[in-house]
């Protein structure tokens, strides 16, 4: 008989890659099948594999050019790339072989408001200078109400007092007054924008720093990080490996925390930039609704302002470089390379600047296509060439869920670390965080597990079409 359609109910990361095992092996029998192509897609598209995912969607189709379900695949992988132009042809063959369909009919509208709104932006972006928000906003006069009780900054700084109150009043699902929210995200921008694009610090012998991949909007293990690990402060540094918002639904509490510590230990506290600091990534996976559910689109607008202004990678002592994704799609690029990457901009599709938010690694030598449909994927030669040429000892990336929370690949060359346990509520894993010592600079893994958060579901605040295409 015919296969279900569908993964089912899949749960863990384990599941997924079972899910892809299974197809993979039904299509060496019967390569000929689209609804397993189909099926595997949808198994890729939740594990981020866009690359994949659009890969296999185009294959259903090939076989079967009237299985809906491929075009609505398809459409989902290419909005996730950002794609929205490729997406909108695939909502609009729907419709015309579905005239019938509300379904369908409502998706392809939702689609086609982005791509006008796209146009819209990029109209706006050729006008010479883009104002920043800062320059219409009028903090000095921003009352805050007599019955707001939160907290406040302390004649307009951050304190330790202020981040308590902060952490605290977040927990309880409070929203931090507005007027407090901007004076943080002004002078954030200030400070950042100040910094190089490679960071470089030193770790004296008896010095250590935390190091944590992404946190993905999970507020309440980030509060377990600072139970476990201590709160960051000029003697117990932290160094966020990027992706801080996006998926889960408590993003703005964990980007207005880091923020929060950047500003009040600057030298201690550090922060990269991960590929969901972006405007497609926010867009689509939650920052951008979240915001305007929270705060408004004019907020929204000074943060993608200031996450433009992230440094991209950092080097500890001389020896250890970190980054969000990863190597590059060509050999010979140098720190100094690094150094001189203009970022404040959206990622371009390619370059250097593009494979240290996107890039992933892979066991076999040499290169491939990257599974996410974006940058590439680095073997441990390429690695090595690197580190041999920068005189580097090892790198240390995010960007992966890991069942563990981390990885040692690449003969101890390549390490990820990833902070977000049980991520998305569903993957099951571990979340770790890295301790390195000046001293001998060797990582030293601590893994940690979920706890509880109120219940309000990651992606709450996703776009709809990629919630569905995620169905």
């Amino acid at each position: 008989g015919r296969p279900a359609e569908g993964v089912g109910i899949v749960h863990q990361e384990k599941d997924y890659e079972n899910a892809i095992k299974f197809y993979s092996e039904a299509l060496e029998l019967n390569p000929g099948n689209a609804i397993y192509f189909s099926n595997r897609s949808l198994a890729y598209l939740r594990t981020e594999c866009y690359g994949y995912a659009l890969a296999d969607a185009t294959k259903c189709l090939e076989i079967d050019k009237n299985y809906i379900k491929g075009y609505y695949r398809r459409a989902t992988s290419n909005m996730a790339l950002g794609k929205f132009k490729a997406a909108l042809k695939d909502y609009e063959t729907v419709v015309r072989v579905r005239p019938n369909d509300k379904d369908a009919k409502m998706k392809y509208q939702e689609c086609n408001k982005i791509v006008k709104q796209k146009a819209f932006e990029r109209a706006i972006a050729s006008d010479e200078v883009k104002r920043s928000v800062v320059d219409s906003l009028d903090i000095e006069n921003m009352m805050i109400e007599d019955d707001y009780s939160g907290p406040k900054l302390e004649d307009g700084k951050v304190t330790m007092k202020f981040m308590k109150e902060m952490m605290d009043w977040f927990k309880d699902q409070k929203k931090l007054h507005r007027k407090c929210a901007y004076q943080i995200l002004i002078q954030i921008k200030e400070l950042l924008s100040k910094l190089p694009s490679l960071v470089e610090i030193t770790l004296k012998e008896n010095e250590k720093i935390t190091i944590c991949g992404d946190t993905h909007g999970q507020f309440y293990d980030l509060l377990n990080i600072f139970e476990l690990n201590g709160l960051p402060s000029d003697s117990n540094p932290y160094l966020f490996n990027g992706d801080f918002v996006d998926r889960g639904s408590f993003s703005l509490e964990v980007i207005l925390t880091l923020f929060g510590f950047k500003l009040l230990l600057p030298d201690s506290f550090y922060l990269l930039r991960g590929n969901h600091e972006t405007d497609n990534m926010n867009q689509m996976y939650g920052f951008e609704g979240e915001v305007k559910a929270k705060y408004t689109a004019q907020m929204f607008q000074l943060f993608s302002e200031v996450f433009q202004w992230l440094p991209l990678a950092q080097c500890i002592n001389n020896k250890v470089l970190v980054m969000h994704g990863g190597l590059f799609s060509e050999d010979g690029v140098t720190l100094d390379d690094l150094r001189k990457i203009d970022r404040n901009r959206q990622p371009p599709d390619s370059g250097p600047m593009c494979d240290l938010l996107w890039s992933d690694p892979q066991p076999q030598n040499g290169r491939s296509v990257s599974k996410r449909g974006v940058s590439c994927q680095f073997g441990p030669d390429v690695t090595e060439r690197f580190l041999n040429q920068n005189k580097l000892d090892y790198i240390v990336r995010s960007h992966e869920v890991k069942a563990e929370g981390y990885e040692v690949t690449h003969s101890g060359k390549c390490i990820t670390v990833f902070s977000a346990p049980n991520y998305c509520d569903q993957m099951g894993n571990k979340g770790a965080y890295i301790h390195l010592r000046g001293s001998d600079l060797k990582p030293e893994f601590h893994q940690f597990t979920a706890v509880p958060h109120p219940n309000v579901k990651p992606m709450a605040y996703a776009n709809s079409l990629m919630q569905m295409g995620m169905m």
